[in-house]
Formats: C-alpha cells, structure tokens, sequence
C-alpha cells in the first residue's frame, strides 16, 4: 500500500506502492524533571524497538524509522504541548511514543494529539482519569491503569499485616489518582489511613510536611510520588526527623537514583512496579544482548509501546496517521501469532504476507475496548542496595 512521506503533505487513500522512506517517530518524555533518571532508558527502549524494525529491512518496502526525542518536563503540561505541537508540526512525526508522567499526557492528548489525528501511546502514565478521556481511538498505554496498582498496594499491605498507613501523595493527576484508588481498596480490606496529603515537588524541605505525617501517629508511610523529586524529599526528611522507617511507594518512586541518594536506611521498604509478565525474561536477555538496560522501570513498556507503533503501520501498509490508529487494536490482540520481544522482523513479515499477528510483547500486551492494559505488578522490595522481586501480582 501507499506509504506517505511523513515529513510531506499527507493524502490519504492512495494504494500504489512507493521507494522506502524515513520514517519519523516523536518520543515524548521527562528528560527533565522529577522522574529524569529513569527516562533515558526508557527511550533506549523505545528505540531499541525502532531500531529493531529498521535493521530487518522488512518494515514497509526497507523504509527506515527514525526517533525524535522531546522533552515533557513531566510536569509542565503547556511546555509538553508545545513539543509534541513542534513534533507533530514542524517535525512531521507519525506517531508517538509517550508522554510519560499522566498530566502533561492528558495535556498533550487532549491539546495536541488527538486534534491533529496523531496516534500516541503511552508506557508510564497511570491516571485511572486517561481512561476516559475523548481520546477517538487515538491514546493507547502499555502501563496499566492505578485503579489497578491501588489494588495490588493494598492487597500487599493487608497480607503483610499492615493495616493502619500515613499516605502523602504528589500533588497532581497521578499522584491524586493513585492516592484515591489505594484509600478505596485499603479501607475496602479493613485497613485505616490516618492523613492523606499532598505535597509538592520542587522544595528544598519537607519538615513541615513530614511532622504532619508524623502526628497522625502511623508507623507506615505510603509515598506516591517521583524518585528524583518530592518524593524522596519526603523519605530523606522522615529519615533524618526519625519520624518513619517503613516506607511503601508506588512506580513513580522506584529507581536506582533513590537507593544511592538514601542507601541502606531504605531496607524493607516495599514499592509496586508494572512488569514481571512471562515475556519479561526474552526482554532482559535481547535487551542486554543489544545494550539496553532492560530492568529499569517502564523500560519494557517502552519497548513495547514503539513495537506496536511499527506493526500498526506495517499492517496499514503506510505510515500515514490515520491509517495507524485503524490498526492498533488489530496488532495487539487475538487473533494471530504471538509475537514476543525481539521478533518484530518475523511480526513484520507475517503482516507482509496478509497473516495476522498479537503482540504480546514484553509486559504480555492485550488491549481493552479503551486501548489500555490489564498487567502485572512486580511486589518489590529493598535490601542489600537493590530492589528485589518479591512476588508478581
């Protein structure tokens, strides 16, 4: 079918094969900001994807992919929209592989992306708010949803005998989201929260915040908020007032960056991260074998989030933007053959030769009727410097 030159005007409906292109992909993240230390390797895992595609030369006629990287700030929303405008504008991207953080998302899908047609697809923004946004078919996400991590939270605090927790929470659409989700199914188990508080990212003390904590008289503390940011002021004040010792957090806390800035006073601390699906082990291994660090958080959702980009223009037969959204729902699930991480030429040849694929991926992908996963949930926690599976939930 038609391939359109992403960088040129856009006429839909043609059917005439054309010579290979480039084709370009946005990839919308927080390179600075409260989750900066984890989004570098979820671009590499985004890329490794395109990169993957792209080097097997049976991506639409040996058409190649190319990424354009934009920085979402994670939470400046008019500053993430004025990139993906750019992106989509200016750089002619065919789709999108982000945004990250679930407000500057919102704020882009709403503003940006689905005005302009323009499919995007999310690994890291969990608002249970983005399932229901008047998205037109046009927002998909790789991460599940935190009505469901709130949840697994509580599931994991009830069956550790936990039942009274202190909860301080980012103070936007992700961090309220979870908060909220977490309060139903804790107080739904019999649990107690004796403060939910915001707080906000950007100070340089959080004692205030941390003595109010305190008061409630919680031994707990449940942190739902970013690694780089207000969250880990939040841990290193408690530590320091000796007001906490037991932390529980969220994905938005889990990364390398926090154990080195806090170290061995974070052990027995426990977090939920997406992850640990029965592709996770083919993804750690390709991506270890191609230089990717493969555990990091929301890297394989990255990943998979760019793959499904790929075989939805491959099954389109173009790159044009319309033609994408037709065909996302068709590659990510049944009917057709599994395809797991690192077999995007065997997926492309199959859609080459009319066949169907489902891609699962490495986080077992299969969309609902909103363009959003179930998942897995990884029950996480510290000791000897590292972050530990406990079990999957």
């Amino acid at each position: 079918m038609k391939k359109i030159l992403v960088a040129t005007a856009v006429i839909a409906g043609l059917s005439t094969p054309v010579a290979a292109e480039e084709v370009k992909v946005g990839i919308i993240l927080g390179f600075t900001g409260p989750i900066e230390s984890l989004t570098p390797d979820m671009a590499n895992g985004a890329e490794l994807a395109l990169s993957e595609a792209s080097k097997s030369g049976s991506f639409l006629g040996g058409s190649t992919l190319v990424s354009v990287r934009g920085d979402s700030t994670c939470i400046d929303a008019a500053a993430a929209s004025s990139v993906a405008e750019r992106l989509i504008t200016s750089d002619g991207v065919a789709a999108i592989m982000g945004a990250d953080c679930s407000g500057v998302t919102t704020a882009i899908a709403n503003n940006v992306a689905v005005p302009n047609g323009v499919v995007m697809v999310s690994p890291s923004a969990t608002s249970p708010a983005l399932s229901t946004i008047n998205d037109k078919g046009y927002f998909h996400r790789t991460a599940p949803s935190d009505a469901r991590q709130g949840q697994v939270l509580a599931d994991i605090l009830s069956g550790r005998g936990i039942s009274d927790v202190a909860v301080t929470y980012t103070n936007n659409d992700y961090g309220k989201g979870l908060a909220d989700s977490f309060a139903k199914a804790f107080k739904a188990k019999g649990g107690s929260i004796s403060i939910s508080a915001a707080h906000e990212d950007g100070k340089a003390d959080y004692s205030a915040e941390v003595g109010a904590l305190s008061a409630s008289g919680s031994k707990h503390l449940a942190v739902f908020g970013y690694v780089d940011q207000g969250g880990k002021g939040i841990i290193q004040a408690s530590i320091d007032a000796d007001a906490f010792s037991s932390f529980v957090m969220a994905d938005g806390m889990v990364g390398d960056s926090l154990l080195a800035a806090i170290g061995s006073d974070l052990d027995g601390s426990i977090a939920t991260l997406p992850g640990g699906s029965s592709g996770a082990d083919a993804f750690a291994e390709y991506a270890k074998a191609s230089g990717i660090k493969a555990d990091g958080p929301f890297v394989p959702e990255s990943y998979d989030a760019a793959a499904l980009l790929v075989l939805a223009m491959q099954a389109a037969g173009s790159s044009d933007r319309a033609a994408i959204q037709s065909k996302m729902m068709m590659v990510a699930n049944a009917p057709g053959k599994k395809i797991g991480p690192g077999e995007l030429d065997k997926a492309l040849k199959i859609i080459e030769a009319g066949g169907d694929v489902d891609y699962q991926g490495a986080t077992n992908v299969e969309f609902n009727d909103v363009g959003e996963v179930f998942g897995s949930y990884k029950e996480l926690e510290i000791g000897s410097g590292k972050w530990n599976t406990v079990k999957v939930h």
